[in-house]
């Protein structure tokens, strides 16, 4: 099924984003037939490339991030058809009257602008388009995280973006809401009667949310020294995976109906002032080691990173919700670099049974992992076979590849893409959302900053700092890692 008749504009077109994840995102649903036959794919940046050399640019890197079985000549050549570039300067409200001359007067297309640019363009670019003519009705403009580096840094982004796009207009994307598996997460809950009954704090006795990487900041020093792994990834994706777990079911599948209760459970979310700060969140940055066998250099050699630098590349914190459901249940959050493992996921650890006829067993869990695989597994207690009552743990495990082997699994910015132009912002953020998140996030950082907390030093190729298992052993718990 195609969708609707589109003007897709990418301005920082020539970025690592548009290049590596948005491009191959297009291509995939041209492949497939998802794009109106009219839709054309503007790329938009200050190089001043031909046509025909940033075609060459995008087929290089379409040609290193798609499956070699799903490139073809023919295919390409259809797609770069629709791919053209438009040399500009986003900062000068000159080269937007020669846009709009560019993109003719037709009103009834959508018109997609898509930031993949540094956030301090987002409200200038907004403002040029206003101008222009070219944020009518059909308009739609996507914007990229991070939305500000604070409450009042990400206020004033989106009353500028306001000023200009009604809110039903504006797409924050946050391209964790549209893997697979977080997906799924939904449907587990609202789609299934098996866990309702024990999703919730009479039944659960934590949940550990962990999004693990061995990559260090690559080409990303520059920006990441002023953000840190808080700000870069606690405040929308982790935040977005606790919101998924703790929502309660929305009355309708719709965007509004979703995001209100997602608000719901940001703002009851307990802050974290003074003492809490340090009793209950653990800040590291990682020095030089080893990952798969391979020496890397320490955070503060990295490329583009100051030499003294104070940023933090890890973060745990023990957040709590105060509401009827969650009363009295930690959620563990923690986020870092240069680590042992690759992974993303989350697990339910349910509480004992009151009485244990067999011994301590570590199971009840429920465990939904994101990658490396996608994958929902159930760890139950089941009796060894032979004479006695030996129980170990066993798996009930759903494989999604496996499960669904015939279909090929949509990468996120497939999937929001299509979501933008059909105007369906149901996995995208909406404004108080961003803000009640800053809300949160902003005492700790300060917090961090009045009490001088600087990172812990932890190892590359380790799980983090020292002071990480504290934060679940003082309560008798373990991470997942120590589980396993």
């Amino acid at each position: 099924m195609q969708s609707n008749c589109c003007d897709m504009l990418v301005f920082g077109g020539t970025g690592d984003l548009a290049l590596h994840k948005l491009l191959p995102a297009l291509y995939y649903l041209h492949r497939g037939g998802r794009l109106h036959s009219d839709t054309r794919i503007l790329a938009l940046a200050r190089s001043t490339h031909t046509r025909a050399a940033y075609q060459a640019l995008a087929e290089r890197h379409c040609r290193a991030q798609v499956a070699r079985a799903d490139f073809d000549e023919q295919t390409w050549r259809s797609f770069a058809e629709r791919l053209d570039y438009f040399p500009m300067d986003a900062s000068q409200s000159a080269d937007f009257g020669r846009l709009a001359k560019a993109l003719g007067n037709d009103r009834d297309r959508v018109r997609v602008y898509y930031l993949a640019t540094a956030p301090d363009l987002f409200e200038p670019i907004a403002s040029h388009l206003k101008v222009a003519g070219l944020a009518g009705p059909g308009a739609r403009i996507v914007l990229e995280k991070p939305i500000g580096h604070s409450l009042a840094s990400a206020q004033a982004i989106n009353a500028g973006i306001g000023a200009m796009f009604d809110e039903s207009q504006v797409f924050r994307i946050d391209h964790y809401l549209g893997k697979e598996t977080v997906q799924n997460l939904m449907a587990l809950r609202f789609a299934n009667a098996l866990f309702e009954p024990v999703w919730r704090a009479g039944h659960i006795d934590h949940v550990q949310i962990s999004v693990c990487e061995t990559l260090g900041v690559e080409n990303r020093g520059a920006y990441y020294d002023n953000a840190g792994a808080m700000r870069d990834m606690i405040q929308n994706h982790l935040l977005q995976l606790l919101c998924l777990v703790a929502m309660e079911a929305p009355v309708r599948f719709d965007a509004e109906s979703v995001r209100n209760e997602k608000v719901k459970i940001l703002e009851a979310l307990k802050p974290i002032t003074g003492q809490d700060v340090r009793d209950k969140t653990v800040r590291g940055q990682y020095t030089a080691g080893k990952i798969g066998g391979q020496e890397v250099p320490a955070y503060y050699f990295e490329k583009n990173v100051d030499n003294d630098s104070d940023t933090e590349t890890f973060v745990a914190v023990q957040a709590e919700i105060n509401n009827w459901r969650w009363a009295g249940v930690p959620f563990y959050l923690r986020t870092g670099k240069r680590l042992a493992r690759k992974t993303s996921e989350i697990l339910i650890q349910f509480k004992p049974v009151p009485h244990q006829l067999f011994g301590n067993g570590q199971a009840n869990q429920l465990l939904i992992r994101l990658q490396p695989e996608e994958r929902i597994s159930l760890q139950l207690m089941a009796k060894n076979p032979g004479k006695g009552m030996h129980l170990q743990p066993v798996e009930l495990d759903l494989n999604l590849a496996d499960a669904f082997h015939k279909q090929r699994r949509w990468d996120a910015y497939e999937r929001l893409l299509l979501d933008v132009i059909e105007g369906d912002s149901t996995l995208f953020m909406r404004r108080d959302e961003v803000e009640a998140a800053w809300q949160w996030v902003d005492p700790i950082i300060k917090g961090w900053q009045q009490h001088y907390q600087s990172p812990r030093p932890y190892a590359a190729g380790s799980n983090g700092p020292e002071q990480l298992q504290h934060l679940l052993e003082r309560h008798g718990r373990q991470w997942i890692e120590e589980i396993e």
